[in-house]
C-alpha cells in the first residue's frame, strides 16, 4: 500500500500540523503533498524523513509572508499535485488539501478540521472583521468565495470517506457537502501538561492567536470592568498591539512565550478562558490536562471538550458582561472543581486514543477499499 498524505501548508508547527506527525508516525514510508514549506528548522523534527514536495506556489516570490492572500490560486495549486501512484490518500484539511485529484481505485480519506469557514456559514464575519463589507474589493471577494463554494462542493465527492475533528464539524460537513462523517478527536499530548506542584495562584489565564475570531479583545475588556481580578495573556498575533493597548492595570499581555512559560501559567492559574467558537479546541483540553477548569463559550468544539459544572462553565454569548457573569458563577463554586477529575477527562484525548482510533479507521475502510476494487467485475 503506498500512501500519500496531503496538507494545505507547513508554517508554524500548530493544532493540525501536529495531527500530521501523528499520522505520519502511523505512516512513517508517506510522502507528504502540500501547498508551500515553510516550517522553521527547530520545528520539523517530525517531518525529517518525509519526502515532501510542495506546489508552484512555493515558487512565487514573497509567498512565505503572502501565501493567504494567494488563497484563490490554492484550489489550482492543489490539484497539479500527480497522486496517480499512490493507493491511498489521506487528506488532512481545513481548506483545500482534500481537492486533490484521485481515480476510481484510490482510496480518499479525508481528515476534515472544517469546510472552509470563511467560504460558508462564517463569511459574513469574516467580510466584517476583514473590513471587506462594501466597495470593489468587497464585491471581489464575495465573487472569490463564490466560486470557491462551487469547488469546496465539487471536490467533496472526489473524498471517499470523511473523518470530522467533533461532532459540531461532522454537522457542518453533512450541512455543506451532505456527507456522513465519523468523530475521531485530534490528538492532544496530555502528558506534556500536567498538574503542577504546590498552590495555584491568584489570576486567570487565557492563551491564543491573537486574531478577531478567538476573541481575547472581549476576555481583556471583560477583565478591564473586573479590576479587582488579574488576567494574565499569552499570544500574539495581528490584534497584538491593540490588545496590548487596550489592557487595564490588572491585565498582563505577555505576548509569545516559550512552552516552559506557558505550562506554568496553565498550571497556576485559577481557571482558563476560552471565548471563541472553535472546530474543536485543543487549549480547553490543554489546560484541562492541567487540572485547570475551563470557562468557555458554549457553542462548537468546547460542548464536546469541557464538561459544564465538572471540568469548567459554559458561558452563552460572546460579550463581556456574560465573561464576568461566568467568573463570578465560578467563584461561588470554585472549590468544587477537583483537578484530578479535570485532567482525568483530558486523558480521554490523549495521541494514544487518537493513533488508535485513526489507524483502526483508515485499516477497515481499507480493507472495504479492497474487496469493492477486487470483486468488481472488469471487462
Amino acid at each position: 500500500m503506498k500512501v500519500a498524505l496531503v496538507h494545505e501548508w507547513l508554517t508554524t508547527y500548530a493544532g493540525s500540523d501536529k495531527v500530521l506527525a501523528e499520522i505520519i508516525s502511523l505512516f512513517p514510508d508517506a510522502d507528504l503533498f502540500c501547498l508551500i514549506d515553510y516550517l522553521p528548522e527547530n520545528e520539523r523534527a517530525a517531518f525529517a524523513k518525509t519526502k515532501i514536495r510542495t506546489s508552484f506556489l512555493q515558487r512565487i516570490p514573497f509567498s512565505k509572508h503572502l501565501y493567504r492572500h494567494l488563497f484563490p490560486l490554492m484550489p489550482l495549486a492543489i490539484e497539479q499535485h500527480d497522486l496517480s501512484d499512490y493507493d491511498l490518500v489521506i487528506s488532512n484539511s481545513h481548506a483545500v488539501a482534500k481537492g486533490v485529484l484521485t481515480g476510481a481505485d484510490q482510496l480518499h480519506i479525508c481528515y476534515c478540521y472544517t469546510p472552509i469557514r470563511y467560504a460558508w456559514d462564517f463569511q459574513h464575519q469574516y467580510l466584517a472583521e476583514s473590513k471587506l463589507t462594501k466597495g470593489f474589493r468587497s464585491a471581489l471577494v464575495r465573487y472569490l468565495l463564490h466560486r470557491m463554494r462551487i469547488w469546496d462542493s465539487r471536490t467533496s465527492n472526489g473524498v471517499d470517506h470523511f473523518i470530522a475533528c467533533s461532532g459540531y464539524i461532522a454537522r457542518r460537513i453533512w450541512k455543506v457537502y451532505r456527507r456522513p462523517s465519523t468523530v475521531i478527536y485530534p490528538n492532544v499530548e496530555v502528558d506534556d501538561f500536567v498538574i503542577g506542584p504546590g498552590p495555584r495562584e491568584d489570576f486567570y489565564f487565557t492563551s491564543s492567536r491573537m486574531v478577531p475570531y478567538k476573541q481575547i479583545q472581549l476576555i481583556v475588556e471583560a477583565f478591564g470592568r473586573m479590576k479587582d481580578r488579574k488576567l494574565v495573556v499569552i499570544g500574539t498575533g495581528p490584534l497584538f498591539k491593540q490588545i496590548q493597548a487596550e489592557a487595564t492595570s490588572n491585565v498582563s499581555v505577555l505576548g509569545f512565550q516559550p512552552f516552559p512559560v506557558l505550562l506554568k501559567y496553565m498550571q497556576k492559574a485559577r481557571c482558563f478562558i476560552f471565548a471563541s467558537e472553535e472546530d474543536f479546541g485543543i487549549a480547553p483540553l490543554e489546560a484541562q490536562a492541567c487540572g485547570t477548569p475551563v470557562l468557555a463559550f458554549g457553542k462548537g468544539g468546547a460542548r464536546e471538550t469541557v464538561v459544564d459544572g465538572v471540568t469548567g462553565l459554559f458561558f452563552s454569548e460572546q460579550t463581556p458582561q456574560a465573561i464576568c457573569e461566568a467568573v463570578e458563577r465560578f467563584e461561588s463554586i470554585e472549590h468544587k472543581f477537583d483537578p484530578e477529575r479535570i485532567r482525568e477527562h483530558a486523558r480521554g484525548f490523549s495521541t494514544e486514543i487518537f493513533k488508535a482510533k485513526f489507524r483502526s479507521y483508515v485499516d477497515a475502510k481499507w480493507a472495504e477499499h479492497q474487496q469493492k476494487v477486487t470483486s468488481y467485475p472488469h471487462e
